[in-house]
Parts: C-alpha cells; sequence; structure tokens
C-alpha cells in the first residue's frame, strides 16, 4: 500500500476535466457541481483540508466520487463562507454540515499546520461521529512516509490499495498493520478491518 501524492491528487484533477470545451481552475468546477445541491444535502465524506491546496482537493473530490462517494468540501457548497474569518455563522454551518456527513476524511500536506479550521473541525467531528474520521496524507512522491502532527496518530490512515486493475482509496491501521476496510464500510462505523 502507499499513500497518495500531490501528482495523483492533481491527475485525478485533470481526469475530471477531460472532455471540457474550455480549460477551468479547480475552484470553478467545484463551484458548479455545487449549484445542484441542497441546504439539506447528506454527504458520505466531510473532506476537511487547508484551502492553499485547492487544487489537490479538487482531485481528491474526484477521486473520491469515481469510488462513488458524495463529498462535501466548503467553499465548494457553501461559497458564502469566508474562510479567512472565524465567525459563530461560519462555525454553524460547519457543524450542521458535518451533521449530513457520515465520514470525514482529513487531508493533510505541507500547507495543513497553517489552517485555522482543521482542528477545530476534526475536533466537533470526533466528537459528533467517533471512529469515521481518517487522515489523508497527501505526500510530495511516492514512496514518501507519513509523518503528521502527533494527534494524527490517533486516527486511521487513507492509502492506495490496488483492487484488481483499479486502485482505490481504503482506510487503514496504519503504516506496516496489513488491515484494511473499504470507505463505504467506514462512513458507517463498521470496525471490521481485513487483513491482506
Amino acid at each position: 500500500m502507499a499513500y497518495y501524492t500531490e501528482k495523483d491528487a492533481r491527475d485525478a484533477f485533470a481526469r475530471a476535466q477531460r472532455g471540457r470545451t474550455l480549460r477551468k481552475s479547480a475552484r470553478e468546477i467545484l463551484v458548479e457541481a455545487s449549484e445542484s445541491l441542497s441546504g439539506t444535502e447528506k454527504f458520505d465524506v466531510f473532506l476537511s483540508h487547508c484551502l492553499a491546496d485547492a487544487d489537490m482537493i479538487a482531485g481528491i473530490k474526484a477521486l473520491l466520487e469515481e469510488q462513488g462517494q458524495k463529498v462535501y468540501v466548503d467553499w465548494v457548497v457553501d461559497k458564502q463562507l469566508d474562510r479567512g474569518n472565524v465567525t459563530p455563522e461560519t462555525a454553524a454551518v460547519l457543524r450542521r454540515r458535518m451533521q449530513q456527513s457520515a465520514s470525514m476524511l482529513f487531508a493533510t500536506s505541507v500547507s495543513s499546520p497553517n489552517s485555522k479550521w482543521m482542528p477545530w473541525e476534526l475536533g466537533y467531528f470526533d466528537g459528533l461521529r467517533q471512529g469515521r474520521i481518517a487522515v489523508l496524507p497527501l505526500v510530495t512522491s511516492k514512496g514518501a512516509s507519513f509523518k503528521g502532527q502527533e494527534y494524527l496518530g490517533l486516527y486511521p490512515v487513507v492509502e492506495r490499495l490496488k483492487e484488481g486493475e483499479r486502485i482505490k482509496p481504503f482506510i487503514t491501521k496504519g503504516a506496516g498493520t496489513r488491515t484494511y476496510i473499504g470507505l463505504e464500510d467506514f462512513k458507517v462505523g463498521s470496525t471490521r478491518f481485513k487483513t491482506y
């Protein structure tokens, strides 16, 4: 197994763009996708991330959607939010969206420690749906190791696993454990990890 790389995420975004007549930014494509969402929408995944990683997050969203997951990205669905300004109103919207989400993937990168919101989202979701949070490391190159902030070691990790001819994301108990669970089982709180 291996972690997703920044290149994997950008390549997924490029695949999602194929067939479009005009080349659009990650933000433009995701904003267009949000226009069909309602305020009571249910999500499989709340994707916690640093806004500086928008291009990679667009790719991760595409990767997850390839697996049939409905993904919440705050600046896509709730364009009115000002991520640079912490307000009670912003927190209320994010709480509501986390309540509408079955699981959280915490997409961590070199930019993540600069996020004001990510640790807060993680703490809130952990109290809301304990056991349904996984860390999704975005490493710089294939074979790179992941060592995030110490509290991230409390959570399982998203890794790539080859299933037949396809590479799919799976939740593992961590590097070297040789255990995994699929996204569908993880989002409903299953703890039945399989060995590979």
